[in-house]
């Protein structure tokens, strides 16, 4: 017996997800959409063949592959107990989000009873990426269910790491973001450093682009501080404040010492206490509010 096709939902049609969301429907499955606050990427769908629905209930009962790419675990929650009550048994939902391993492995546990299964699928790169469908995607599931939805994602992503069973890929990801993450308080606190004592950036980027400590996030970082791209690497301080929390807490759990992620946290912390939080802030914008600690326009 033939497996039907999968139906595809999807769930936070924003900065990534909207990319994410435009290879799906482009590469031949049907895709349902929902709006959220913003219309423009609804409408963009639609107008390459996706299905706009008017509720939760209604997406879940017209997907048999859910996908949520959403801020972090509490809107999470909020998703999937929207969705529960249009659920079919045997569907999957897959988070994208960076969220909380603990949620996670909870929604899995709680989905099974109904016979929905659950997988993290979280991913890394930028907006860049997802449109063009190259994102890196790290997968907790079971083998069966990897199976299932890798080809999906690989509509999306162009490295897909199967790195273990449900909560792992989330694990990954708070890994992934802790070592980038601590890369922008290094940079950030280095060019403050680097301001201080007479060297301009334009010096500075000589020297660190194309040797040993060059990388793809060292250069779309420094696309703000050397360009004056406030576009070049578009994830918020907000969300980035939460991602370290978030490591935080898991390094808490696990009985590790926080020596490292706690100073990354809390120059977050900093950015987001004093206005960095908003739309317009970006990671690479920590640069300014370093230095304005440090005194330096």
């Amino acid at each position: 017996m033939t497996q039907a096709p999968e139906t595809i939902g999807f769930v936070g049609a924003g900065l990534m997800g909207h990319g994410m969301a435009k290879n799906i429907v482009e590469k031949g499955y049907s895709l349902t959409v929902i709006a959220h606050r913003n219309r423009t990427p609804i409408d963009d769908l639609v107008g390459r063949g996706a299905t706009e629905a008017q509720s939760m209930q209604e997406l879940a009962g017209a997907s048999s592959l859910i996908f949520l790419c959403l801020t972090g675990s509490p809107e999470v929650e909020a998703a999937v107990a929207a969705l529960k009550p249009g659920l079919k048994k045997g569907s999957v939902i897959v988070d994208c989000s960076t969220s909380d391993p603990t949620v996670t492995e909870r929604l899995a546990g709680e989905l099974a009873d109904i016979g929905v299964d659950f997988a993290d699928a979280p991913l890394s790169r930028t907006p860049k990426e997802a449109w063009e469908g190259k994102l890196d995607c790290m997968v907790g599931a079971t083998n069966d269910l990897f199976a299932r939805i890798e080809p999906v994602i690989a509509t999306w992503a162009a490295k897909i790491v199967h790195v273990g069973g449900i909560g792992d890929g989330h694990k990954m990801k708070l890994l992934n973001n802790f070592i980038s993450l601590g890369y922008a308080a290094l940079y950030s606190e280095a060019l403050a450093l680097s301001r201080k004592v007479g060297i301009p950036v334009t010096e500075f980027d000589k020297v660190i682009r194309g040797g040993r400590m060059d990388c793809g996030f060292y250069q779309t970082f420094m696309g703000y501080a050397l360009e004056g791209n406030r576009e070049a690497h578009k994830f918020t301080l907000g969300n980035a404040y939460k991602d370290m929390r978030y490591v935080e807490s898991m390094a808490n759990a696990a009985s590790v010492t926080t020596s490292m992620s706690s100073a990354v946290k809390n120059s977050f912390a900093l950015a987001v206490s004093t206005g960095g939080s908003g739309a317009e802030d970006y990671v690479p914008h920590l640069a300014d509010f370093i230095a304005k600690a440090n005194g330096i326009e």
